[in-house]
């Protein structure tokens, strides 16, 4: 149990810190006025703190820094709100202010601007596309040999696949498939478009186009959209402006991570849950963000669905300030993209 004493001197290092990156000592705290103790009582509080694993000496100074279970402690124990800037607010209310911008448009707008008021990295993680329904197909020819087949759904999500054209296939073919698919599939969930491609879709193809087991097998390539949540970006480069990845080698193996969205796509959805969730450091289970403060918001979406905010940053990161901007925007992006599905559905 700390004392009231151990508490401040802690408080007082771990936001010094987290506003300078430089490691704290004594003689630095004894000229603060909310600290009113001598630097020999600080000496003494603060190798108690180091005792207890809170906070940490460097290799360069004689100043500590937090430690991993320091943060977790700061976070769980002595953050206090933090009240945006109208500049804030205001940033974040722009992006609702175009009222005909499709789903995915608020989205990407919501991590750019979370990045931008942050200086770190945002995810977010829109709602599952599974319930997304095609809206309609176009089929544009490049060459004579290939074509780019684009799909555009309900939400406004696009999907865009380049294909060989089978040899044979005149333009007629194109234009009467392409009346083919927005007749069969406008409307069809995008989890339903493998099924519905081969039991409706191939039938009527079949009947219509010559060399049609060749434009059915590139088709149902095309079709094969994922349709877990997708992530969006914003500032992706930031964190090469934090000094804590001056070293190459760390903020390689941090940009690899969130190249490949396949495995930063587990580690964010696992981190999500009710409200707000904060991991830290190794608490990611992942060597590439063993130095990362990882901090998401869940929000619902009407109709069962749910989307999350999320900040990458250094464990020297804005604690207070991240989490009160994501509370304010995952509950305007929650009502924002509610609104938008039931103005799909009526």
């Amino acid at each position: 149990m700390l004392t009231d004493r151990q508490l401040l001197i802690l408080q007082v290092i771990i936001d010094d810190f987290i506003r300078s990156a430089q490691p704290v000592g004594s003689r630095s705290l004894s000229k603060k006025e909310e600290i009113p103790f001598s630097s020999a009582t600080i000496r003494n509080e603060m190798s108690d703190l180091e005792e207890m694993g809170l906070i940490e000496k460097t290799h360069t100074s004689s100043g500590r820094v937090p430690s991993e279970k320091g943060y977790r402690f700061y976070v769980d124990h002595l953050l206090a709100p933090h009240a945006l800037r109208k500049k804030d607010m205001s940033q974040i209310q722009s992006i609702f202010a175009d009222r005909i911008m499709e789903m995915e448009n608020i989205v990407q707008r919501s991590a750019e601007i979370l990045s931008e008021l942050t200086s770190y990295t945002s995810v977010v993680l829109g709602p599952e596309l599974q319930e997304n329904r095609v809206k309609n197909v176009q089929i544009v020819p490049i060459t004579r040999e290939s074509a780019i087949a684009i799909i555009v759904t309900d939400t406004g999500h696009v999907e865009s696949r380049r294909f060989s054209i089978p040899s044979g296939l005149n333009p007629d073919d194109i234009e009467q498939m392409v009346r083919v698919l927005n007749d069969r599939l406008t409307g069809t969930p995008l989890v339903e478009l493998q099924d519905k491609m081969y039991k409706e879709v191939a039938l009527f193809i079949k009947r219509h186009i010559a060399n049609y087991d060749l434009m059915i097998e590139a088709i149902a390539e095309i079709l094969n959209i994922p349709v877990h949540d997708k992530l969006f970006f914003g500032g992706k480069m930031n964190m090469m402006n934090q000094p804590e990845f001056s070293n190459i080698d760390k903020l390689r193996m941090f940009m690899d991570v969130i190249e490949k969205e396949d495995s930063l796509y587990p580690i964010i959805k696992n981190n999500s849950g009710s409200g707000i969730q904060v991991k830290i450091g190794t608490e990611n289970n992942d060597k590439a963000l063993s130095d990362i403060s990882l901090i998401t918001a869940t929000f619902p979406v009407i109709g069962g669905q749910s989307g999350a905010l999320a900040i990458l940053g250094p464990k020297r990161m804005e604690y207070a300030r991240v989490i009160s901007l994501l509370n304010v925007l995952s509950m305007d992006l929650s009502k924002a993209l509610s609104k938008f599905y039931e103005t799909e559905q009526d």
